[in-house]
């Protein structure tokens, strides 16, 4: 959600603070500021509302030259959209920025009535504590690690204090912080991205974690108080690989890198005609012996995927298979059968609601957990006893693309490693092992039916509601479509399982409803086409993706031919057009695709 950059460093690092932010536009976010120690010991804050070129014209008249700074881009949680609200938040000589909720920020302004107050966040209360505290003594280190002893709730925060204009401390707790190691400087981000244009080594904070940077050291201590060290790794990324290349959006570059992030999820995975347990891991096999069922938990998109992964296990793999939306599942207490293992899917791997999920699967009952995930460094990855991951590389649209089919992807290969302990035989494993080998050239022909969804999307543009129909595997597709097509055309789009019809969605047809429907040539066919007619005959109109022409077309009915598709992995293909349906839509409304508003790329709060 938020974005999080700062420096320490020997040179002025308000460019560094602008670049970082930049790169992390693609989170989401309604202002934004930085504050520097100017070489006068005094802080210099700069905020605007808004993009981020708001803020580098404000910083053309009120410059910030500092060689110690901190950046934020703000996404409202508490305090509507305004500039009294952006961070920096200060107090006194302290600066901070803070990513995560402070739930007991109530109880802490009630006792701050001394201070005067510019803001409604929950974050400035962090500000006026490290004011308390500063009164009792010490450095800027024992201030910032009494005061977060009073915060309940999750953060990443940075603090620079005035007095001390060649340090910075940061502390980590349920929101993710990296420290970027450069020569003879340090930075800081939530983040790797927004540091790659001047480091590419890195140190991952864990929870808990407090440390004190200056230019030229770094000293990190748990959450106990004691010195630790913690692992420097050196990112693979490049920093033009966040670039959109010769694409109008990033999000439609993200579409088009599907078959090559396929391919990459599945490079190295494909035995021949298996697939070998030891891609979770080199535990992974003995685990795997102890499921007897699968739970899987996810957000949003990852959702999505995960509905679709319970129709695979069960009728491909015979396993048992649950899904729940995990910010409902973190307050329930499920009955967990004996033997379940919970499969937890992120693209961040910094999702809060399945972050905490995972961290609670001791005490609810799973035998093992295992981790779908995108970012390798994340808390995710660390927490879970496997992990899977998905090689779809940086993903900057804030409407996953990419993510999701390689997650699919990635289920699949699941699906066979713990299915094959149960009915899915040595043949059926070949067979999937082949979809998987071609998938990444099915995808390309979709890929290539662009100019028809562009058309298709004409009809869509003056619309204001749309329906979505599946059946199988097709109703989380048609899921997935109908979140896009709301997400950055802001068109209200609603998805049911077509058998649904008869139940309520049928009142709302008339030929002012557009009707998106997935049909995929599989053994619901006839089914679908039924619930197709039934909306044919009360005027709706019709926009069918299909591998079966079995439908004549006219004024009410436009369809698209995919071709011929993977039976078992359709789902992943059936995706493309819906993106790019949603994708042409909202560049037809004038929309911003990459950032739509009120939307976040990685939720880290609940």
């Amino acid at each position: 959600m938020c974005g999080i950059v700062g420096a320490v460093a020997r040179r002025p690092v308000a460019s560094i603070l602008l670049e970082g932010l930049s790169r992390l536009e693609y989170r989401g976010y309604d202002s934004a500021g930085i504050s520097c120690i100017s070489e006068t010991g005094e802080l210099q804050r700069t905020r605007a509302m808004g993009k981020l070129v708001n803020l580098r014209q404000r910083l053309e008249t009120l410059p910030c030259d500092g060689n110690t700074g901190i950046g934020h881009t703000r996404w409202a949680t508490h305090g509507i959209p305004a500039e009294h609200n952006a961070h920096p938040h200060q107090c006194a000589d302290f600066a901070l920025v803070h990513n995560g909720i402070i739930e007991n920020h109530d109880v802490l302004r009630q006792q701050q009535q001394a201070h005067d107050f510019e803001s409604e966040t929950d974050s400035e209360v962090i500000a006026h504590l490290l004011c308390d505290e500063s009164r009792h003594g010490g450095d800027l280190l024992s201030i910032v690690q009494r005061s977060i002893r009073q915060l309940h709730g999750s953060y990443a925060l940075a603090v620079i204090h005035a007095g001390t204009p060649d340090t910075m401390v940061v502390a980590r707790q349920g929101s993710p912080l990296v420290i970027g190691v450069g020569i003879d400087e340090h930075f800081i981000a939530s983040d790797v991205l927004a540091l790659l244009p001047v480091t590419n080594r890195f140190i991952y904070l864990e929870d808990g974690d407090i440390a004190e940077l200056h230019h030229d050291c770094v000293r990190i201590f748990d959450a106990q108080g004691e010195g630790v060290e913690r692992p420097l790794t050196e990112s693979q990324l490049n920093p033009e690989t966040i670039g959109k290349g010769e694409y109008r959006h990033f999000m439609l570059k993200e579409i088009h890198e599907q078959p090559k992030v396929i391919a990459d999820t599945c490079e190295g995975r494909l035995m021949h005609d298996k697939v070998m347990d030891e891609i979770l891991g080199p535990q992974a096999s003995d685990l795997l012996d102890q499921v007897k069922a699968i739970h899987i938990a996810a957000c949003g998109t990852s959702y999505h995927a995960g509905l679709t992964a319970r129709y695979w296990f069960e009728e491909l793999g015979g396993v048992p298979c649950r899904v729940e939306i995990a910010s409902e599942l973190r307050y329930r207490h499920p009955v967990v059968p004996e033997g379940t293992m919970l499969v937890v899917i992120s693209q961040s791997g910094e999702t809060a609601d399945t972050l905490a999920v995972l961290r609670n699967a001791s005490r609810m009952g799973y035998c093992a957990t295992l981790a779908v995930c995108n970012v390798p460094e994340s808390s995710m990855v660390r927490d879970a006893d496997c992990v899977l991951m998905t090689r779809a590389g940086p993903e900057v649209g804030v409407a996953s693309t990419k993510a999701f089919t390689t997650q699919l992807v990635a289920l699949m290969l699941l699906v066979i490693v713990i299915g094959r302990r149960f009915q899915l035989t040595a043949a059926k494993e070949r067979d999937l092992v082949e979809q998987l080998r071609h998938l990444p050239a099915k995808v390309e022909t979709v890929l290539a039916h662009d100019h028809d969804i562009l058309e298709m999307a004409n009809a869509l543009v003056d619309k204001q509601h749309a329906l979505f129909l599946g059946r199988g595997t097709g109703y989380p597709v048609a899921m997935e479509g109908a979140l896009k097509l709301k997400e950055i055309s802001y068109i209200h789009a609603e998805a049911y399982a077509a058998g649904e019809l008869k139940h309520g969605p049928l009142a709302l047809v008339d030929e002012a409803m557009p009707v998106v429907a997935v049909m995929p040539d599989d053994a619901l066919l006839e089914k679908i086409r039924s619930n197709l007619a039934e909306v044919k005959a009360r005027g709706g109109r019709l926009f069918v993706f299909s591998n079966h022409q079995q439908m004549e077309q006219d004024e009410q009915l436009t369809m698209i031919d995919i071709g011929v598709q993977p039976r078992d992995l359709a789902p992943v293909v059936f995706t493309i057009p819906l993106q790019l349906l949603a994708y042409h839509v909202a560049v037809l409304r004038g929309t911003d695709v990459d950032q739509p508003r009120n939307l976040a790329k990685s939720v880290t709060v609940e």
